[in-house]
């Protein structure tokens, strides 16, 4: 009789036991990150008798999970993933709008400004005409300016941001080291703390937004967690912190570092492998450093090329005299790491000038200066844009750029972050502030005789470099008589001093600028004509007189649109590479971004579906379906509706004997 009692007891316990875990899943279906949990019963040994063995019904041997543990880390690392490349495509999108396309581009404001020039052109005295081309000028740099500023501010928020995400890394790792704490206590009694364990999984799933880690299991249930390369965040109940801190080279950009005993260790962006806080660190020293460079090389080389030609120019001063600046732009700069080495009063030992030599052949790179590690003494410069790396000494000219040391030699350990023009765009401004400072007159004034026989007319002369000379000047050019069967016309050019040139002439050959002339013809200007001469047809050259009826110089600057002087390259064999027109540099950066932002979006998508489908393959094994969990609530409930019986029919067979026994 004992032994059915204690059958149906056993029977009612166990599936009370299982409604209650039935409960508890249904209430938590809908609670992120819980899994599904199911009473583990077993059957107990039987009792042996003369008759055999008789069952003592049923005992619950624990509560336990469903987890698959691969299947969690699978979908915490695509988690990390998803997130990163998010993080990255929507901080591209704000880069992509700083190079927009059309009339509200930094490509079409050149245009503008240099076809400004034809009015000068047409009308050199015109105030009007001029005070339009420093309003063009004007609007050209405003528009570098605040791209400029615009990447300053992006800077800004990626540091915002990164403190932000550190900020809440921090939290989550203090919530992992407690929850360690708490399954470790738990784990003594035999059976699995399972809310704590799913609290727990959680937990590291939300810091895989941030950060992508790996998780080690210890025999006391915790779990240790780690970042790339192996650096521990959490190992038992203690959570290392992350920091922020300024970068060694320019501390308005920011680098990750981890909290140690001695003091905080910045970490390797290697060793940022996946989630939001990878990705800011990328987009802030890829994707806002080329921005910098690719914009500051424009404004660098669109600056001196117009500055250059305006010095070439007279203006409309009262005492005519070559063209000041129109532009100004921000300086080269070089930026030493916080760890050379130091004088006395704190000031660095050794620091590094530069000065640019040639803005056509400046790169969109900046450059890392350091001693060489092998120990020679040598210095290396290595182009961040590419990987080249150079042996350079003082005063070298690289790229542009004129490398001077000052102070003390650079000692082993030193290095000096270059940036020859990421600060050329933030500050370009106009610095021409008078209409009659715009030098549209050209230092040389040609005329065809009118006692010419051929149909030769001057179409223009300006100023091509520094060596034009109005000093030579008058200058006498008189044509022959071509070859038999040649388009070639001879001609001999004499100078005031009594230098003489010849050379042949060619439709569409300027005269005055023939380097590949034998011998070479360099006198700093170019003359074109319309028509062919004859012989006997002379034209000559003087110094301008009237500034005020003189277009050469304005015709000049219409040239410099079609002009590839963005981003040459000294090849090695000397020569030099072709580079950009203005035009065609701003829509190569407008692809080079947009190229990025199309790739990261492409990832984001791609990347955010495999991280759904593993969350969904995770929580299909793992989470609660409220159809099967209604289904086996009614087979618990009949159960335990048996089992009930069985204790009913057990009390009524003890009723039956106690009043056997009362007769």
């Amino acid at each position: 009789m004992g032994a059915l009692l204690g059958i149906g007891i056993r029977a009612m316990f166990a599936n009370q036991a299982a409604l209650q875990a039935i409960g508890q899943n249904i209430a938590n279906a809908n609670t992120p990150g819980y899994s599904r949990q199911s009473v583990v019963l077993t059957t107990p040994e039987g009792q042996f008798t003369g008759a055999g063995y008789f069952g003592k019904g049923v005992s619950v041997l624990t509560v336990e999970r469903s987890h698959n543990e691969f299947l969690t880390k699978e979908a915490a690392s695509s988690k990390a993933t998803a997130f990163m490349d998010q993080t990255r495509a929507a901080s591209l999108g704000q880069l992509e709008k700083l190079f927009p396309p059309g009339e509200s581009g930094i490509g079409y404001a050149a245009g503008q400004f240099l076809n400004a020039m034809v009015d000068v052109a047409s009308r050199p005295s015109d105030p009007s005409s001029r005070q339009v081309v420093l309003g063009r000028a004007t609007e050209l740099a405003s528009r570098f300016s605040a791209a400029g500023q615009q990447l300053v501010d992006l800077q800004a928020g990626v540091v915002s941001d990164l403190k932000a995400n550190v900020a809440v890394v921090n939290q989550i790792t203090k919530q992992i080291a407690v929850a360690n704490d708490q399954v470790a206590r738990a784990n003594g009694n035999g059976h699995a703390p399972n809310d704590l364990l799913d609290q727990r999984d959680q937990l590291i799933s939300q810091l895989s937004q941030y950060i992508q880690v790996t998780t080690l299991p210890a025999s006391d249930g915790t779990v240790g967690v780690f970042m790339g390369g192996g650096q521990r965040l959490v190992l038992g109940a203690n959570s290392q912190e992350l920091k922020i801190t300024p970068d060694p080279y320019d501390g308005k950009r920011a680098q990750v570092s981890i909290d140690e005993s001695n003091g905080p260790r910045a970490l390797d962006a290697s060793v940022l492998t996946g989630g939001s806080i990878s990705a800011l660190v990328q987009y802030q020293d890829i994707d806002l450093q080329d921005a910098r460079n690719l914009l500051g090389q424009m404004a660098a080389a669109m600056a001196t090329r117009v500055n250059d030609q305006q010095a070439l120019g007279l203006d409309l001063s009262t005492t005519p005299s070559k063209g000041g600046p129109i532009f100004g732009i921000g300086s080269p700069r070089s930026l030493p790491a916080a760890t050379n080495a130091r004088n006395a009063d704190g000031s660095f030992a050794a620091s590094v000038n530069l000065s640019i030599t040639d803005a056509s052949q400046l790169q969109a790179s900046s450059y890392k200066l350091s001693v060489d590690p092998a120990g020679t003494g040598a210095l290396q410069l290595v182009r961040l844009s590419d990987g080249l790396t150079r042996t350079v000494a003082n005063g070298d000219t690289v790229d542009g750029f004129k490398i001077d040391l000052a102070g003390a030699e650079p000692s082993a350990g030193d290095s000096f972050l270059l940036e020859p023009v990421a600060q050329a765009a933030v500050d370009m401004k106009r610095v021409l502030d008078r209409t009659t400072g715009i030098a549209a007159a050209s230092p040389l004034t040609a005329n065809a005789s009118v006692n010419n026989k051929g149909t030769a007319t001057v179409d223009s002369m300006y100023a091509v470099n520094s060596k034009v000379d109005p000093s030579k000047a008058p200058m006498s050019i008189a044509f022959g008589t071509p070859a038999a069967g040649s388009s070639q016309v001879p001609y001999t050019l004499t100078l005031s001093d009594g230098s003489v040139y010849t050379g042949d002439w060619t439709s569409g050959q300027p005269i005055g600028n023939q380097p590949g002339a034998t011998p070479p013809i360099d006198l700093g200007f170019e003359l074109k004509l319309n028509g062919v001469p004859k012989a006997g047809d002379t034209i000559t050259v003087d110094a301008t007189k009237f500034t005020t009826a003189n277009n050469g110089n304005a015709k000049a600057f219409l040239n410099i649109q079609t002009e590839t002087f963005v981003g040459r390259r000294t090849l090695p064999d000397g020569s030099v590479a072709l580079g950009s027109t203005i035009n065609d540099a701003y829509s190569t950066a407008m692809s080079e971004i947009g190229s990025r932002v199309q790739g990261s979006n492409y990832l984001a998508t791609v990347s955010t579906s495999v991280a759904a489908n593993a969350e969904a393959t995770r929580a299909g094994q793992a989470g609660v379906n409220l159809d099967e969990e209604a289904s086996r609530l009614m087979q618990f409930q009949q159960g335990y509706q048996a089992a009930a019986k069985v204790l009913q029919a057990a009390q009524t067979i003890f009723d039956e004997l106690l009043k056997l026994a009362a007769r």
